[in-house]
């Protein structure tokens, strides 16, 4: 006869399902490999399934086991709640707010208007041109250049903007961008599909990129939001309309009602949707 396994061997199952290795897992939560090993192969005999296909390095799930992790989803965000209730018996919880470097500096340059440290809530910043996966706990809010399609994710318009390139005199010629393989953007695949030829050099981030631009290496393609208020720099195009966007603010559907995200939300929306900030429109 099956028994109903214990919540913390779902736990477990779900930090290896998100780690894909015994060693991973073990950093996630705190068991041994060895425990981790022996417990998902009880795991599998309580429930009379495979859960996963183990190779020599990497525990990946089978057909079965997606859909438990799937089916269990709901309780990664019940333990993400008991440790922000944690966090909040001790301060101020850290909410995790990921988006891309221009955004991030934007935010993070604007909270002394919309944060103090007697808030509920203490901003860390995880500049990023991928999109972290918020479901699983790798951010608590997303800046997105797109409204998110998935049903466990919610999303918030802030506003449209624009992008142009930038550079420290109209006599600079040619593009600095992202090398080839780099985390993409939008802009950096435009000028390679466009501009393929005016590509001079490369810098591994986008704020290196940005000195360039200031010492006269190169242009840059940039958001307006950022570029227009940046000492040094003349923008030397038009809004290049194809990299035109609508911006969202992007969190768990749950999670965002917690105070202290919430307050995070509320506190980004404002700074994003601020009539003074330049280069976008409503």
């Amino acid at each position: 006869m099956k028994t109903t396994p214990s919540l913390d061997d779902i736990a477990l199952f779900l930090a290896v399902a998100d780690a894909g290795t015994l060693a991973g897992a073990a950093k996630r939560s705190g068991a041994s490999q060895p425990t981790l090993s022996r417990r998902m192969t009880e795991l599998e005999r309580q429930l009379g399934q495979q859960l996963f296909q183990r190779g020599a390095q990497r525990y990946g799930l089978t057909a079965e086991g997606r859909q438990l992790a799937e089916e269990m989803r709901g309780l990664r965000e019940v333990s993400a709640r008991l440790g922000r209730w944690q966090q909040g018996t001790a301060g101020p919880v850290r909410v995790r707010i990921t988006a891309g470097l221009w955004t991030s500096r934007f935010l993070a340059r604007g909270l002394a208007h919309v944060w103090s440290p007697e808030a509920p809530w203490l901003p860390e910043f995880t500049a990023s041109n991928a999109d972290l996966d918020i479901a699983r706990r790798a951010a608590d809010i997303g800046v997105r250049n797109r409204r998110p399609e998935q049903p466990w994710l919610a999303g918030r318009r802030t506003r449209r903007l624009a992008y142009a390139a930038y550079g420290r005199d109209a006599q600079v010629q040619g593009y600095v961008t992202l090398p080839p393989g780099a985390a993409t953007t939008p802009s950096e695949r435009w000028l390679r599909e466009t501009h393929p030829d005016e590509i001079v050099t490369h810098a591994s981030d986008a704020r290196l990129a940005l000195d360039m631009a200031l010492a006269g290496v190169a242009r840059i393609v940039m958001p307006c939001f950022a570029g227009d208020t940046e000492p040094g720099l003349l923008r030397l195009s038009d809004p290049i309309e194809t990299l035109c966007h609508d911006e969202w603010l992007v969190a768990h559907h749950e999670a965002r009602h917690d105070p202290p995200v919430r307050a995070a939300l509320d506190a980004c929306h404002a700074l994003l949707t601020a009539p003074d900030r330049a280069g976008t429109s409503a």
